[in-house]
């Protein structure tokens, strides 16, 4: 028996029969930097056309940086319609996450060009209704659905480049390499200089990883979260 794993490539199917159903537009969404201490949230929506596809497209986190940077003017190229949708640090810390995506969602949408009547989404929690009528999620939707996987690629690469414009500013805590995720350099960084100005300080690493004593955590509300 083999032990080589068969490696999983993102098909057209859900799209596809949404399509079936009667939809005239189905939007393919993804997020990136959720988990991230640091920076804006991303969302990625994309239309991908509806015969042909494009060799090498995968959930972005299965790709190396190097071949996403390499493959992402194509990527744009291939897709009908692209955008990309931010929501700030601040907007992070000041509305929760839940409708930081949502306020993302909406940002990205709105630059689509189109009014979508469906979307596709990477999860399973609905951070796109009531945006669009009809919205299908899907556990792990960048591995098997086309447009989440074009999506995520389109999100990832925005958000990096981004990340490393923000760390010319910020080269402490090493956003060229990190993205603002949590690292032993972003956490020792840290402990030695406090939150940068692009922190989510409402986060929990605050308790954690700040010692200062001048520096506390932001509450929303009276809310920690």
């Amino acid at each position: 028996m083999s032990s080589q794993r068969t490696s999983v490539v993102p098909n057209r199917e859900l799209e596809e029969s949404l399509y079936a159903e009667g939809y005239q537009a189905v939007v393919g969404i993804d997020e990136v930097g959720k988990g991230a201490w640091a920076g804006p949230l991303a969302v990625g929506a994309v239309i991908i056309p509806r015969n042909g596809d494009m060799h090498g497209v995968r959930d972005s986190k299965t790709i190396s940086e190097r071949r996403r940077e390499e493959m992402f003017d194509s990527v744009v190229q291939w897709c009908a319609l692209s955008s990309v949708g931010y929501a700030s640090h601040a907007e992070c810390d000041d509305l929760g996450m839940a409708a930081a995506q949502r306020l993302a969602t909406k940002r990205a949408l709105a630059k689509l060009g189109v009014v979508p009547d469906a979307a596709v989404v990477d999860g399973n929690w609905d951070f796109v209704s009531p945006l669009i009528p009809r919205v299908e999620m899907r556990v792990k939707g960048d591995a098997s659905c086309l447009s989440i996987a074009a999506a995520s690629i389109v999100a990832k690469v925005t958000r990096d480049r981004a990340m490393r414009q923000l760390a010319e500013d910020f080269p402490m805590w090493s956003f060229d390499t990190n993205k603002g995720y949590p690292c032993h350099r972003h956490r020792t960084a840290l402990q030695g200089y406090g939150p940068s100005a692009i922190h989510r300080q409402s986060w929990s690493f605050m308790d954690t990883f700040v010692p200062w004593p001048g520096v506390h955590r932001l509450q929303r509300q009276g809310t920690l979260f």
